[in-house]
């Protein structure tokens, strides 16, 4: 009866200390990825009973390989996908052999869904990249082969597929290794290895084939068990980004989260890595007990011998190898929605722990995945990669992301709907950020509002062209002077002469002259004035941002709220006709977007009342609400 078990022990014991390669397959559509993944499912003999016997069903009834099983029905689980014939979503499969243990994403290969292809790839240290040998290099292999590269991958596999189609040629293997080495010689890879292979029938996968006696290499397994791919994160300075702050009753205080860098030991001076406070590891706790060392890769809890100030977020570090802190850096980003990348509006940044606004401050350029040029650019769409510069809201801690992905990727989510629409690797930190510092004045806010006998305020009208906003704004600064307030209007057209003037009316345009105004009114209020603003500014986005750019009850929005036909119907300056005849592009309710505010503070509904009704409405919210005596 021990003898089992001292079986299963040993078997246990032998499989932890084998090596794990995480790698992904990737490609241009239909190039083979789900049928080799299935092809080294199959020929690893890790199938189960019943797995070959749905396999077979499957692949009379889905399969593309006549009567032969189709592999690549093991990985395609996705109704959608068996139906196509594509791979949709990223598969992950595990398997193992007696040299190493493989986690394999299986990626799509079209372009549409590129996204999901980076999504594998960031997790991954080696690429399979596979071709068609009666195809060639595409662009999807180029876009690929880029992306894998960004996120840090520096082993490829060149896998040569469907060989046997092209009479297992020479000839052709050698072409296409020799267009995708010229196109790489720029991505940096560590290594690059050519396979000829024939996914659907073997031909070195597991084995050499006899069927490319000209091929010296290795079959792809071997090769898989034997590529050094160890990343020395162990050997890298100490970063453990604080997860959450771990209290379950008085008498204990720790910080919970997973080691990306580095190692650390009891007794170790460790430094927040923000503010730079320093302090030393009191106690490392784990599940199963106190550790004395935990290296990158553990997830423990860390009891500090100090009070200091630690929130999930921060990152605390090795205090003589911090971090980089700065709230300026330029990165590449990978653009993963349909909407476009509007730079200047503003975003949630998450890396690591920590999520912070951020605005993309400038688009420095595109990349041409085809040649890998740069060309100039305002915006980002799907799957296109750019590199500008990012401004967060406040200072984060974060490495090159070339040392350490952990601290240097990150992802781009929508405000409203939460949705990740990027990818971003960090480059460096913009060090001008840090000689940059708030001015002390003894003369504030408060004391230039007391002044003038009244509460500082964005009164942020907003509606389409032709609602009234400029009349009924034009109308409230009147009755605001007439009792002697100190007020200021900014108005959409006379911006457009001066502060905006270099700017047109695309939406990225848009959002920059928003985010422009945004910053004027601000510093209307805290000169103490009651600033109005008369714009179309047709996004919730950039309402949002303008709104917190000011103190909290410091920015009303007024949605004047007036149907397009009577916009039309009045049309002062001919636009709406000039926009129907395709004479004025991107003009708002016809070929551009309006979002209408969702909970604005005040609604005026112009189809009843008159403008000066509607001002004496404003005016009257104002005092009620202490803005004016």
């Amino acid at each position: 009866m021990n003898a089992p078990s001292a079986d299963l022990a040993k078997f246990l014991a032998a499989q932890e200390k084998k090596s794990l390669l995480r790698f992904l397959t990737c490609g241009s559509v239909d190039d083979g990825k789900s049928t080799l993944i299935g092809r080294l499912l199959y020929d690893t003999k890790l199938l189960f009973e019943d797995h070959l016997a749905a396999l077979e069903k499957d692949s009379k009834k889905f399969g593309t390989t006549g009567g032969d099983i189709d592999f690549a029905l093991l990985v395609d689980g996705l109704e959608a996908e068996r139906e196509q014939g594509i791979t949709i979503d990223v598969a992950y499969r595990f398997f193992a052999t007696d040299r190493r243990k493989f986690i394999v994403a299986d990626t799509p290969g079209h372009e549409q869904y590129t996204r999901n292809m980076a999504t594998g790839a960031s997790n991954s240290e080696l690429a399979v990249i596979l071709v068609d040998a009666r195809k060639g290099v595409l662009v999807q292999t180029r876009r690929h082969a880029y992306i894998a590269s960004l996120l840090g991958i520096r082993h490829v596999v060149l896998a040569v597929n469907k060989i046997d189609l092209v009479g297992f040629s020479k000839d052709v293997f050698d072409g296409i290794v020799r267009d995708f080495a010229a196109f790489a010689e720029r991505l940096g890879f560590q290594s690059i290895v050519p396979i000829p292979i024939s996914a659907r029938f073997g031909d070195n996968v597991i084995a050499k084939s006899a069927n490319t006696p000209w091929y010296a290499g290795p079959p792809l397994l071997a090769h898989l068990e034997a590529v050094d791919v160890e990343s020395p994160l162990a050997d890298k300075p100490f970063r453990f980004p604080v997860q959450w702050v771990n209290r379950p009753n008085l008498d204990f205080r720790g910080f919970s989260g997973t080691i990306v860098g580095g190692r650390v030991k009891v007794g170790d001076a460790v430094a927040v890595a923000k503010s730079g406070r320093s302090t030393a590891v009191k106690r490392i706790v784990t599940m199963d007990g106190d550790l004395k060392e935990a290296a990158a890769g553990a997830a423990v809890t860390l009891v500090l011998a100090d009070e200091v100030d630690v929130s999930r977020g921060d990152v605390l570090s090795a205090p003589v190898a911090r971090p980089d802190v700065a709230d300026q850096f330029a990165a590449h980003l990978l653009w993963m929605t349909e909407d476009e990348l509007l730079p200047g509006r503003q975003y949630l940044m998450k890396l690591g722990t920590a999520t912070v606004p951020v605005q993309v401050t400038a688009l420095k350029h595109k990349v041409d995945v085809n040649t890998l040029d740069q060309h100039a650019a305002k915006t980002l769409h799907l799957n296109e990669v750019g590199y500008g510069n990012f401004s967060t809201s406040q200072p984060i801690a974060f490495d090159p992301y070339h040392d350490n992905r952990d601290m240097g990727g990150f992802i781009l989510i929508d405000r409203f709907t939460n949705a990740t629409v990027g990818a971003g690797m960090i480059d460096f930190g913009l060090r001008r950020a840090t000689n940059v510092h708030w001015q002390a004045l003894d003369v504030d806010k408060e004391a230039r509002a007391a002044q003038k006998g009244q509460r500082p305020a964005v009164l942020w009208f907003t509606g389409l062209s032709g609602s009234g906003k400029s009349t009924i704004a034009n109308l409230v600064e009147k009755a605001l002077l007439a009792e002697g307030k100190h007020t200021y209007l900014l108005d959409g057209d006379n911006i457009r002469h001066g502060l905006s003037r270099d700017l047109g009316f695309t939406d990225a345009d848009r959002v920059e002259n928003i985010r422009r105004v945004g910053e004027a009114a601000k510093l209307f209020v805290d000169a103490g004035l009651i600033v109005l603003t008369a714009f179309i500014s047709p996004f919730r986005s950039e309402r949002r941002m303008a709104r917190d750019l000011v103190g909290a009850g410091e920015f009303i929005e007024i949605f004047v709220d007036t149907p397009i036909e009577l916009c039309e119907q009045r049309d002062p300056k001919g636009l709406y006709q000039k926009a129907r005849a395709g004479e004025i592009k991107n003009f708002t309710g016809i070929s551009s977007p309006y979002e209408a505010p969702e909970r604005a503070d005040l609604h005026i509904e112009t189809v009843t009342g008159d403008p000066a009704a509607h001002a004496a409405a404003i005016v009257a919210y104002l005092r009620e609400r202490g803005y004016i005596g």
